[in-house]
């Protein structure tokens, strides 16, 4: 997209329900594969633990970020509201 100067401008817009949803999924496609794992583990090859165990890894990775996120969020709020008391 680009403005009348010829500069690109770009528009994102996120929610925490779409986050929190999107994680979700990503989460229980996740738990699913761990029961796959487990329901047949003569089946399983060191690479399938392997794979799971990143995957759980990236799930972790991505629901503490989202943790940081509404933690910084919740400081934006408590400093803008203090800000408002002292005025």
């Amino acid at each position: 997209m680009a403005d009348g100067a010829g500069k690109l401008s770009w528009k994102c817009t996120l929610s925490f329900s779409t986050l929190i949803c999107r994680y979700k999924h990503i989460q229980s496609a996740v738990v699913k594969q761990v029961q796959n794992l487990a329901s047949s583990l003569c089946k399983a090859t060191p690479g399938k633990f392997l794979l799971v165990q990143f995957a759980m890894s990236q799930v972790t990775q991505i629901g503490e970020s989202i943790s940081n996120l509404i933690n910084q969020v919740n400081v934006m709020v408590n400093m803008a509201v203090r800000n408002q008391k002292g005025q």
